[in-house]
């Protein structure tokens, strides 16, 4: 067939149908992934029973598939761990530190679930009785700590660079704590209580 020989009427009339096989094709579909989409709601629905491992001592809580690690720690332990500060939970600000085997993470990014088997550790984990811990202690002595929302955070963080590495330096704690934001600005004391915090793990004094 020519292209002149084509008309206005057949063209649309051809169009029209492709437009209808389309619209039959799309409507298939949606309802498809509501289909699989219901049958994935089906599986995470309820509770799951885990047993966590934090501070040292065994933590049974019953939680959605979806909890994250913070809010276990803060809603569903016993006693309630609310030094893991929930403040932006979208893993903006990490006041929400912990460390798990040894490395900080965020709680509002990690889902309960993922911490079975392994370590975790919060602010309220780091005092041995009455005692505080180096990193606590200094960051004390060094006043690095202003409204306290973002301080168990880096804490943490600092706890876990200078625990690796007590001989850290000052550029090393700095990237430790690229994650942790603090509204009031006090970056400087901060450092300055982490290096402290090496040189007393190393026995050179404060």
């Amino acid at each position: 067939m020519s292209r002149k020989s084509i008309s206005r009427r057949s063209f649309l009339k051809g169009a029209s149908g492709v437009a209808a096989g389309g619209a039959i094709a799309a409507s298939a579909k949606p309802t498809s992934a509501k289909a699989e989409s219901s049958r994935a709601v089906e599986k995470l629905a309820g509770t799951i029973e885990l047993e966590l491992s934090i501070n040292g001592a065994k933590q049974r809580v019953k939680v959605e598939p979806r909890t994250t690690l913070l809010n276990a720690l803060r809603v569903h332990c016993e006693p309630p761990l609310t030094g893991t500060k929930l403040v932006c939970d979208e893993g903006a600000c990490g006041a929400c530190t912990v460390l798990i085997d040894g490395e900080p993470r965020y709680a509002c990014l990690t889902l309960a679930a993922d911490a079975v088997g392994r370590e975790v550790r919060t602010v309220e984990g780091l005092m041995r009785g009455d005692e505080l811990s180096p990193v606590q202690e200094a960051f004390w002595e060094h006043d690095a700590q202003m409204c306290g929302f973002c301080t168990p955070g880096f804490v943490m963080s600092v706890t876990g660079c200078i625990e690796r590495n007590p001989a850290a330096t000052h550029d090393e704690v700095r990237a430790a704590c690229a994650g942790n934001v603090c509204r009031c600005g006090t970056y400087p004391h901060v450092f300055e209580a982490a290096l402290a915090a090496g040189r007393r793990i190393r026995g050179e004094g404060k």
